[in-house]
């Protein structure tokens, strides 16, 4: 390329946000939506695991039959397995919750990360066209940082 020449490229933004009352409530609600969530989500499991291990031992002739009883065994342990990955996503999402109560107001804490494009040139610097962040307070932007 000749130095007239541009190249739009993509790049990763990271968003900061001030802690703000609204802030926090907005984030403790939604985590408690995703805890609540995730409860009806392993009370289904377990209905529909109990429901198939049911079905499984009615539709068979011989209930106490080895490949029956490793049928259930099976469907046993895809609930276990489900259940555990249910039950760390719940003690995620509390350490989450305790982590945003002690949140100080005005404190940045960064909430996630957009994609956008930006224009380069020879001469530019690449590290600092691809470090930028936006910050918002209550989803308003106050800043731009780096770019």
């Amino acid at each position: 390329m000749t130095e007239g020449h541009t190249l739009t490229i993509k790049r990763t933004i990271t968003v900061r946000a001030v802690v703000t009352p609204r802030w926090k409530e907005d984030a403790e609600r939604e985590l408690s939506a995703a805890l609540s969530n995730s409860d009806q989500q392993l009370s289904q499991l377990e209905q529909e695991g109990q429901q198939l291990v049911d079905e499984i031992r009615r539709q068979s002739l011989n209930p106490l039959d080895p490949r029956v009883q490793e049928q259930v065994a099976s469907v046993q342990q895809q609930v276990a397995a489900k259940r555990a990955e249910f039950e760390d996503q719940k003690r995620t999402l509390l350490e989450q919750q305790r982590q945003v109560r002690d949140l100080e107001f005005d404190q940045i804490v960064d909430q996630g990360q957009i994609e956008g494009t930006c224009k380069i040139k020879v001469g530019d610097n690449l590290v600092e066209k691809l470090q930028v962040a936006v910050l918002v307070r209550d989803g308003v932007v106050e800043a731009i940082e780096g770019g």
